[in-house]
């Protein structure tokens, strides 16, 4: 069971809750980015457990430019000089394939630690060719929805890229997985490991509150109440994946 967190209490709770590892990330509110090196360096003061490193320079697709290449070189360096225990990436051209070139560098910078292709694989114009890049470039996992917004939707996909995979690369479901879908999830893909946020809402313990303001864009999360891994939550997801 990986979790993925944008906090230290999340991580915190990821680990009573019997996570397997954590994947680190900045605002989960955009899908993830990459987080702080203060981030970084307090959850691995804190947690004893894998933390795989989020490497995503921006928002947005995952097609990038030179100058973010420079920057995504640069956070692969120093998360590495500070204790990442595994990275999280994925970049694609233009046209909606794997991008091989960028893939190709990344993977020997993080070397010899283990790297697990994310959620671009979604935004791929053609799963089962992508699928074979990802396994050929030696990526050690694939994180995916199926294609889909969620993995229960992406189900049937799912299902066909582990039989297709063959115990080449090990494939996690992820998005939207809760304690209402995920035995048929397990069930039904074959999976062995799975990607979740086990989230819960609380609400901020700000007394003054200005409601007129938010420090995001037009699309932005409640100012006053955050996100955060439940223990309890991820517990009960840990039992439903022992009973599979």
């Amino acid at each position: 069971m990986e979790v993925c967190v944008d906090s230290v209490r999340s991580a915190v709770e990821a680990e009573r809750g019997g996570a397997s590892r954590i994947e680190l990330c900045a605002s989960l509110a955009e899908g993830g980015i990459t987080p702080s090196l203060g981030l970084l360096r307090v959850v691995k003061s804190t947690i004893k457990l894998p933390v795989f490193v989020l490497i995503r320079p921006r928002g947005g697709d995952f097609l990038y430019s030179s100058q973010e290449v420079d920057v995504i070189r640069e956070d692969v360096k120093l998360c590495k000089e500070n204790g990442a225990d595994g990275f999280v990436f994925g970049a694609l051209t233009s046209s909606g394939d794997v991008d091989h070139q960028i893939c190709k560098e990344f993977i020997e910078l993080c070397r010899p630690l283990p790297v697990t292709f994310h959620r671009a694989f979604d935004m791929c114009r053609d799963a089962y060719t992508s699928l074979r890049d990802i396994i050929n470039l030696g990526f050690e996992r694939l994180l995916t929805s199926g294609q889909e917004t969620s993995a229960l939707e992406g189900l049937p996909l799912i299902k066909e890229i582990i039989q297709q995979a063959k115990n080449r690369i090990i494939v996690m479901p992820g998005g939207g997985i809760n304690e209402r879908n995920l035995d048929r999830i397990l069930t039904e893909s074959g999976a062995r490991e799975y990607h979740c946020s086990a989230r819960s809402t609380e609400d901020s313990s700000m007394v003054h509150r200005n409601n007129r303001v938010a420090m995001g864009a037009s699309l932005k999360s409640p100012e006053f109440s955050y996100k955060f891994a439940d223990k309890e939550l991820i517990q009960t997801l840990k039992d439903i994946q022992a009973a599979v």
